[in-house]
């Protein structure tokens, strides 16, 4: 039997090695022969030392794994079966300025909630849409895993326009959330199972499972404590209000901070910003110390440093995803699919972040019903969001980019958001060509 043909787009990211250490782990199930590490000529460096490394850990684990380092990406897409996205346009000076800017207007600036995540979208949904044309041309059966942000708004573009159908996206935090419950509870990781439904870092808890018995109203108490919370790197931590997480009674994620305490968030997001810069800058910090030490020619491990990146789980995340679907395996896990009717109120082809059963066909989302009351307005809201700004990634219109911009729930009124999204715009020109014609606005 061949092996499998693996193409990672953005190879040269810092959190290859954690990939590569997970699919040397599953060698025995997941016999892979080619690993594809493919990125752009401003990732040169960086894919050499990453790619480095990535020979040194398969040379130390004995494996006949080939790796291939390569700027070229169709060559890399021939034939592949599996393809995953891990990219970033405009690195993370364009990150940078997606958390710098909202923050002068009052508004929170992250990754993938409000401005941030909107202008995420716009620079990337375009790339992906690519990705997926020479996809369907080089590797009609391949398998896209797309863990780029935001990876809910992406996979709904590609659902939503391209023929790609065989994407799933993925996310690092209901990973962390079980891990987080097991570490609340000290028990081991595998013991624990939760039952997720909402959207990528808009996802609920709805039930919590020790040992397959309910064990949601223990860990809600234990998180009322102040010294107990579930996090992840990206998002700083308050602790909520022990009523309110009653009441809510699901489990929420650490993006819902930005949604349930919006104000506390801005004036912390604000206060770290002018101490010790915004999370891009002090990721960038991580990153040049992460590739000081991939550069060790002695290095044949993935150094415990990369925990502090804020993408732990990762290689948990894809590889067993990889694993199941290669395996038909037929486990349950939380994945960014179409929702195909599994949550009420969302469009059938709609992406949704939800618990699904792991099949050779892909996932099988489990039939969620509605959520609860409390967060299904949320949700939707959001959902209204994410359609629009897929629409206005796609169609490089102003108006359109406005309106997903001003229903985003972390932005005040169109007024600020106008303000918002043409400085944003200015900013990001160069990586915005669907909106600009020869340097100017094409619709206004």
């Amino acid at each position: 039997m061949m092996g499998l043909k693996i193409v990672t787009i953005g190879g040269g990211s810092s959190y290859t090695p954690e990939l590569v250490e997970g699919f040397i782990k599953r060698y025995e199930e997941l016999p892979i022969s080619e690993l594809w590490l493919v990125d752009i000529v401003a990732g040169k460096e960086k894919l050499e030392i990453v790619g480095g490394l990535a020979q040194r850990m398969i040379k130390k684990a004995g494996l006949p794994i080939k790796i291939h380092l390569t700027l070229d990406r169709r060559e890399a897409l021939k034939d592949a079966d599996f393809v995953l996205t891990q990219f970033r346009v405009g690195l993370l000076d364009a990150r940078a300025k997606d958390e710098r800017i909202p923050l002068k207007y009052g508004v929170l600036g992250q990754e993938t909630n409000g401005p941030g995540g909107l202008f995420k979208a716009l620079r990337t949904i375009p790339v992906i849409l690519d990705i997926c044309k020479e996809m369907e041309e080089l590797c009609p059966d391949a398998w896209l895993i797309n863990f780029t942000n935001p990876a809910g708004m992406i996979t709904e573009a590609v659902l939503r326009y391209s023929r790609i159908k065989k994407i799933i996206g993925l996310c690092n935090v209901p990973i962390g959330m079980e891990m987080g419950v097991a570490r609340l509870l000290n028990v081991d990781s595998d013991r624990i199972h939760i039952t997720f439904a909402g959207l990528n870092h808009m996802v609920f808890g709805l039930d919590i499972f020790l040992d397959g018995i309910s064990v949601k109203e223990r860990v809600l108490d234990l998180l009322t404590n102040p010294n107990h919370t579930i996090n992840v790197k990206n998002v700083p931590a308050l602790e909520w209000e022990p009523e309110f997480l009653k009441a809510l009674n699901v489990l929420p994620c650490s993006y819902h901070h930005y949604y349930f305490k919006r104000s506390d968030m801005v004036e912390k997001e604000l206060k770290n910003a002018k101490e010790i810069g915004t999370r891009a800058e002090v990721v960038k910090k991580l990153e040049v110390e992460l590739f000081e030490l991939y550069k060790d020619p002695n290095l044949d491990y993935k150094p415990p440093q990369l925990m502090e990146r804020g993408g732990a789980y990762y290689s948990d995340a894809a590889v067993r995803l990889i694993h199941s679907i290669y395996t038909d395996r037929r486990d349950i896990q939380p994945v960014n699919t179409r929702n195909n009717g599994a949550i009420s109120g969302i469009p059938a082809e709609s992406a949704v972040e939800v618990s699904s059963v792991i099949t050779k066909e892909g996932p099988k989302p489990l039939a969620i019903g509605e959520l609860p009351v409390a967060v299904q307005g949320l949700v939707q809201q959001i959902k209204s969001f994410e359609r629009v700004a897929c629409e206005a990634a796609v169609t490089g219109n102003y108006d359109t980019a406005l309106l997903a911009m001003t229903i985003n729930p972390l932005v005040a009124n169109d007024r600020v958001g106008k303000l918002i999204l043409d400085e944003m715009l200015e900013a990001h020109k160069d990586y915005l060509p669907q909106f600009f014609n020869n340097n100017t606005l094409t619709i206004k």
